[in-house]
């Protein structure tokens, strides 16, 4: 009969049974319904530079990238991602071997990880971290170990001996995000050092995610893992235009490595989209050139977003963690009190401050393995227009009277 399915098991494959629908899709639909400040979901609510709006129109009306663009990705922007890498951190990468154009940062770390992950194999990431993370583990059939990053001394740190603590002899892959999506930590050439070395010791391939590489503040300084000794040939690098110029709707990322790891990856990703992107892959190769200038405004802009939003929840009540990278704050929930922060409840809190206040935020705990460690912290984005901050800031002071 038809419309008739089988009751033997689910529909849905039991790896991704745990997820459902993603927390940012709840939380825009209440900001939404509800009319408010929408500082869950991060994306900016202005356009980035406009000659590179304009040289994807010129894509456009050109032909170029309006059929499918090579795989790998144009040689435009394979060149233009190489130039970066080499102008920035002195990393010498081929355009043709070296470098993979993807469908947005989370194909690529999708790819990766189903290109370098097997059944069994486990696979450390520093909690709290980006939901797609653990989605993509499980897709592979991996296991993820989470680390901890704890609050100290108004920061989220990583405890160095709890992570070489996790690795074991089914570890395959260290999953390394810096500046760092929820927390804003951005690990200290130090930490980086420690992370490099263990992962020679232990022969680990390593996965880093730097879609922030430009948002870092105050004295914070973005080091690629892939320039400590023994990381090259064992570390996939990721990045992403969208963060950087605000058009992340073009869905424009990128990987470099070695040319093995490199075809590993690729040999994922032309399954999954083939390509995308077309007409935006020649604007973003125009966006890269961009003089330091550019990157430099977009920083002090961000870090004046930043101190708006973080001294106005400060205001309000909340402990906050003044982010050094990123364009989001945590803060802890409990300092509200035992009413208003629902007992420290970061989901019940964030269902219920559109009608408190008008704002949405995401709740950390979505973020965890370990719910507990993430159930008192909420994390606000800050890449929105002054005005919307300050009349966000201006709700949220409700909290404290």
């Amino acid at each position: 009969m038809t419309g008739m399915t089988s009751t033997a098991r689910p529909l849905l494959n039991r790896r991704l049974a745990e997820f459902g629908t993603t927390i940012f899709a709840e939380m825009s639909a209440l900001a939404l319904k509800t009319g408010s400040i929408n500082l869950g979901q991060g994306f900016p609510d202005t356009d980035g530079p406009e000659e590179i709006r304009e040289a994807a129109v010129r894509a456009l009306r050109d032909g170029r990238g309006n059929q499918y663009p090579p795989g790998p990705g144009v040689p435009e922007l394979r060149t233009a991602i190489a130039a970066h890498q080499e102008r920035r951190y002195g990393l010498s990468y081929d355009p043709d071997a070296e470098v993979l154009v993807t469908a947005g940062a989370t194909e690529a770390i999708a790819a990766a990880l189903l290109a370098l992950v097997e059944p069994g194999d486990e696979v450390i990431a520093l909690e709290p971290y980006y939901d797609s993370y653990a989605a993509c583990i499980a897709m592979a059939g991996g296991t993820r170990v989470p680390v901890t990053l704890r609050p100290h001394e108004g920061a989220f740190r990583l405890d160095l001996d709890e992570l070489r603590a996790a690795v074991t002899d089914r570890t395959r892959l260290l999953l390394v995000n810096t500046p760092h999506n929820p927390t804003g930590t951005v690990l200290t050439r130090e930490e980086l050092a420690a992370i490099a070395e263990l992962a020679v010791e232990r022969d680990l391939l390593v996965i880093t995610d730097e879609v922030y590489e430009h948002l870092v503040f105050d004295e914070a300084e973005h080091i690629p893992l892939v320039t400590f000794p023994g990381m090259r040939e064992r570390t996939v690098s990721i990045g992403s235009a969208g963060k950087t110029f605000s058009f992340t709707g073009w869905k424009v990322g990128w990987v470099t490595g070695t040319p093995t790891l490199v075809t590993a990856v690729r040999s994922a990703k032309q399954f999954l989209t083939y390509v995308a992107s077309g007409p935006f892959q020649y604007a973003v190769a125009e966006a890269l050139a961009l003089p330091d200038s550019y990157f430099a405004d977009f920083r002090a802009d961000m870090l004046a977003k930043r101190d708006v939003l973080a001294t106005g929840l400060a205001t309000a009540g909340f402990e906050v963690f003044r982010p050094a990278g990123t364009y989001f704050v945590t803060t802890d929930i409990r300092p509200l009190g035992p009413e208003l922060s629902r007992n420290g409840d970061g989901f019940a809190f964030c269902r219920a401050l559109p009608e408190l206040a008008g704002v949405v935020a995401i709740p950390n705990a979505v973020f965890y393995d370990h719910r507990e460690e993430g159930a008192p912290f909420v994390r606000f984005a800050f890449c929105k227009r002054v005005g919307v901050l300050e009349e966000a800031v201006d709700r949220l002071k409700k909290l404290a009277g």
